[in-house]
């Protein structure tokens, strides 16, 4: 199991490498309260969706592109995202995200596996762009809770919302 974890963790930090650095991942499931098991294929899929996600989210922020967040969000995190996406575009800024780390704590799986509930403590750099010229860089830390649903062939971000520590 220990080993099987290591092996994970390794995985999900190549797979969330934004701008050519992997960020540093750490998964937990100690506090996870769920009706029924949540087996680690599934486990690994729902991490490597979500870490997918962030790369989609800071490609759409750094092209201004909302198109780049539909194989990843849905719903409301989708609709929150497309709108700062094209606010951005509109005053000619761009963003990008550069992952350092993600904290994630497995807390939720539904009965019917059809959602996983997330918090991730995330370490990012972003930079803030206007009309191509640099105006801000600065590291920041925050926790998300997040929910994953299930689509055709991956987890896809529902909820993503930032909550004070």
């Amino acid at each position: 199991m220990l080993r099987s974890l290591l092996v994970l963790c390794a995985s999900f930090a190549a797979a969330s490498g934004i701008g050519g650095a992997q960020a540093d991942v750490q998964v937990s499931t100690a506090h996870l309260n769920a009706p029924r098991p949540l087996n680690d294929e599934t486990r690994s899929a729902a991490i490597r969706d979500y870490l997918e996600a962030w790369q989609g989210m800071s490609e759409a922020l750094a092209q201004n592109r909302t198109d780049l967040l539909d194989a990843d969000f849905v719903g409301g995190a989708r609709d929150r995202l497309a709108n700062t996406v094209q606010n951005q575009a509109a005053l000619g800024l761009s963003t990008r995200y550069q992952d350092r780390s993600h904290n994630i704590q497995v807390l939720f799986y539904s009965p019917e596996g059809l959602s996983i509930e997330l918090a991730d403590t995330a370490e990012y750099e972003v930079q803030v762009f206007d009309h191509g010229k640099q105006l801000t860089s600065q590291t920041e830390t925050a926790r998300y809770i997040v929910v994953l649903t299930p689509s055709e062939v991956r987890w896809r971000v529902r909820v993503f919302q930032a909550v004070p520590d």
